[in-house]
């Protein structure tokens, strides 16, 4: 199993985060620069030509990257407050065919304070695909940043969905 973890906008995939992925399959997680590069999904796309990822998980900046990434890919994602609808950084959408129908599974703080859940739920909507599996979970007292606890807890929860 090839993992590709999409770090946040101003963050990097902890040791902590990395070993629960690892009981899973292979990391892979690169160092994007957001900032410099506005194609950022595109050069993940271009990153790894000889590998075969099977799944993307993302958070943040990482979950908005991911979420298009997967969708180029056709692999399930697990993606944590994705800024879907706004970022700070502007980037680059590669085209979509939205031929894709890979879960998702996404989990958005209700109480974060730099990615709007409202806007990720609009966002949602307004792109909506029948074919595409979410399985959406609202979590009253989380904010941005997940913690490890909840990060293993749906990673296996992902996992388990995947059977594996």
């Amino acid at each position: 199993m090839n993992i590709l973890y999409l770090h946040g906008l101003d963050s990097k995939l902890s040791p902590e985060k990395r070993t629960i992925l690892e009981k899973y399959g292979k990391v892979f997680a690169p160092d994007l620069d957001y900032y410099q590069n506005p194609n950022a999904i595109e050069s993940v796309l271009e990153m790894f030509p000889d590998v075969d990822i099977n799944t993307v998980i993302g958070s943040s900046m990482g979950g908005f990257a991911g979420y298009h990434v997967s969708n180029a890919l056709l692999r399930p994602a697990l993606l944590f407050n994705p800024a879907l609808m706004k970022r700070s950084v502007a980037q680059n959408i590669p085209e979509d065919n939205n031929n894709y129908n890979n879960l998702k599974q996404i989990v958005i703080g209700q109480v974060d304070d730099v990615v709007s859940p409202a806007d990720t739920l609009f966002f949602l909507s307004e792109n909506f695909n029948p074919v595409t599996e979410i399985d959406l979970r609202l979590l009253p007292r989380l904010a941005h940043r997940i913690p490890v606890e909840l990060f293993e807890e749906e990673v296996e929860r992902f996992f388990k969905k995947l059977c594996y």
